[in-house]
């Protein structure tokens, strides 16, 4: 099964399962990892905001208009950053690292 990492608000690296077909907001709730998803994955908000570790971000699919829009919304948006939602897990991402950005 391929895995992932989650680098926490405080640093904390969190290394998962992430079964393939999960969505990294999906994989965080597995887990127990502090990522909200208020909306539940319906791309309607903004509230699953990673930032993708640099060496990963070119190996995912380009973000839709859709998420980007959601991101605009985002608070410490940065180059790499995505939805956890739109994010998922395939063989190919065993290992991917993403970071939860700090709140306001």
């Amino acid at each position: 099964m391929p895995h992932m990492i989650f680098i926490e608000h405080d640093g904390t690296r969190r290394e998962v399962d992430a079964p393939v077909g999960l969505s990294v907001l999906e994989i965080a709730h597995k887990h127990g990892v502090d990522l909200e998803g208020a909306c539940e994955g319906s791309l309607a908000c903004a509230t699953c905001h990673v930032v993708v570790d640099p060496e990963w971000a070119p190996k995912l699919a380009e973000p839709t208009e859709d998420e980007e829009d959601m991101l605009d919304l985002a608070f410490g948006l940065e180059k790499t950053s995505r939805l956890g939602c739109q994010i998922v897990m395939t063989d190919a991402l065993d290992g991917l690292v993403v970071r939860l950005p700090r709140t306001a």
